[in-house]
């Protein structure tokens, strides 16, 4: 009888410690999911200022299309990338798809702001100054958010490859999920909005 409790308390304490793992990793996959949230609030309304600018722009820049076009594609296919990444935030493809879209995005702007530095109108427009102050508020919140997501995904990383949490991350199916890293080395320039 002795033996049977003891066997009974060892699988208690097992079931519990199981219960306990699991809804750790439960906890800190959806705080990584809820860092991602906002970083595509952040990358939503850096989205929304981008044709503002371009349309700001646009009377200036007449002879000047293809930059134009360059920068709403860009931003289309970031936009389209950061919708499939939010839907899966930590997913490895999602995750490659919305860091090289946004790398192609920020290579765009870039261009683009290159480009507006040439016009002496173009940067005394207090619309376009307005704007330009706004995504570069944006841009720092971006990197915060970017910053916090890293770390949520870390800290979850770390507690499903420990020892005894790796038992219970596999089987109910706890992926590793994936860094916002920037990968180029040109991409980790900030995008220079000053005018």
């Amino acid at each position: 009888m002795a033996a049977l409790l003891i066997v009974l308390g060892i699988v208690v304490i097992v079931v519990v410690a199981c219960i306990v793992i699991y809804n750790s990793l439960i906890t800190l996959r959806n705080r990584y999911k809820n860092a991602y949230s906002q970083i595509d609030v952040q990358l939503k309304r850096r989205y929304d200022l981008i044709p503002n600018l371009v349309e700001t722009a646009k009377g200036y820049l007449k002879h000047e299309r293809e930059t134009l076009e360059a920068v709403i594609k860009a931003r289309n296919q970031a936009s389209a990338a950061n919708q499939k990444a939010a839907a899966s935030p930590g997913e490895p493809s999602a995750m490659q798809g919305v860091i090289g879209a946004e790398a192609a995005l920020t290579g765009a702007l870039g261009r683009f702001f290159a480009l507006a530095e040439q016009y002496p109108d173009l940067k005394a427009n207090q619309t376009m100054s307005q704007l330009m102050e706004e995504l570069s508020s944006t841009e720092n919140k971006v990197s915060f958010a970017r910053q916090a997501y890293n770390d949520a995904v870390m800290a979850y990383n770390i507690s499903r490859e420990k020892f005894p949490n790796l038992l219970i991350a596999g089987p109910f199916g706890f992926q590793e999920a994936v860094l916002f890293e920037i990968s180029a080395p040109e991409e980790r320039e900030a995008v220079k909005v000053s005018f």
